[in-house]
């Protein structure tokens, strides 16, 4: 089979000419199909629920969601983007739509991948749900990694706790203390149980009118809570492992679905720990909300921040400014960038 050949430089050019013409003869009102395409209907405004391949479904303004194709100058597509599609007029073809352009992201949500690098995961997202849980275990520092990754993309986030019936008296006291921490720095927290529907309402409200995402750990039930939340969902639900304690992955691609009342979640796929070696260490250090007030002031501009002369984040620590597993969770991911790194490199060096 011959391979495509590449598109040349004004190949290219002429194709992105054509998608801002597409996008802004929608964005004016004018929705005049292409003479040459008359096989496809007019363009309207759809957002895509779910992408798979080279194909997403689209939803379009009157709730009908379709398969669509994508023109092949579109980048890239996922769950959450604002497009142009056309439907097709002949039913008998095989293709429900064209996606044929793709508004401009008020937000995305972005992880690395140790083979592909940056990825994107959902997009023109309002708020981010860290999910934490007592099952498998409860830790700060997952916490932290979802925080900065939030930070960094400056998507609001809100630390939900989740499984809160099964949390034990000897538990109680230092989980409520470490969610105390997080609120005195200005983050929202929420508690709740999917199995007893406590805090569910509140979640709701929060949900309201916004277009979210939740994250967390494999098997801290996510799945579980949008469930009690929305029962025509109908997720896939993963036990934790008897053997690893670790949670099984449940959701392969991400989909946005709709609560009755207007708010919007985009579920995206688990994964147990959110890498962030693709951010330099100042920018880790930015995205600790509580080190922003010291940051530049260190008496050496390539201060660690740890045994450093002079650190003023060291000396804020100290003077109980900043919380003791806030400061070293900071440290445990600046300690873990250069390693996550070089086995990128590693793996990326074996597999060419």
């Amino acid at each position: 089979m011959s391979k495509k050949k590449p598109l040349s430089q004004g190949q290219r050019r002429r194709m992105r000419a054509n998608q801002e013409k597409r996008l802004q003869r929608h964005d004016s009102g004018n929705s005049t199909p292409e003479l040459q395409d008359s096989s496809l209907g007019p363009e309207q405004l759809g957002t895509v629920i779910s992408r798979f391949g080279q194909h997403a479904d689209i939803e379009t303004e009157l709730a009908q969601i379709v398969r669509c194709n994508m023109r092949r100058n579109i980048q890239s597509l996922v769950t959450g983007d604002k497009v142009v599609v056309r439907l097709s007029k002949d039913t008998d073809t095989g293709i429900a739509g064209v996606v044929e352009a793709v508004h401009p992201r008020h937000s995305s949500l972005s992880r690395p991948d140790i083979y592909d690098g940056i990825k994107i995961i959902a997009s023109n997202i309002d708020q981010i749900l860290v999910v934490s849980s007592v099952v498998p275990s409860f830790t700060t520092q997952i916490i932290d990694r979802y925080l900065v990754a939030a930070e960094d993309t400056h998507i609001a986030p809100v630390i939900i706790l989740n499984k809160i019936d099964l949390i034990s008296p000897e538990e109680e006291d230092s989980i409520e203390e470490a969610l105390q921490r997080y609120r005195d720095i200005g983050y929202q927290v929420l508690k709740v149980s999917s199995k007893t529907g406590e805090g569910v309402e509140q979640i709701k409200a929060l949900l309201n009118e916004n277009v979210s995402v939740f994250v967390g750990q494999s098997g801290v039930g996510k799945s579980s809570l949008i469930n009690s939340m929305m029962p025509d969902a109908e997720l896939v639900i993963g036990d934790v492992s008897t053997n690893s304690g670790l949670g099984q992955h449940t959701t392969t691609t991400a989909k946005l679905l709709h609560f009755a009342s207007g708010g919007d979640l985009i579920d995206s796929p688990g994964v147990r720990e959110f890498a962030l070696w693709h951010l330099p260490a100042e920018r880790v250090g930015w995205c600790f909300i509580e080190f922003r007030d010291y940051l530049g002031t260190c008496k050496f501009r390539d201060c660690k921040h740890k045994t450093d002369p002079g650190c003023a984040i060291t000396q804020a620590f100290k003077e109980g400014k900043i919380a003791e597993d806030r400061y070293n969770n900071y440290h445990k991911i600046i300690s873990t960038l250069h390693e996550q790194r070089h086995a990128r490199h590693f793996i990326a060096d074996t597999d060419n």
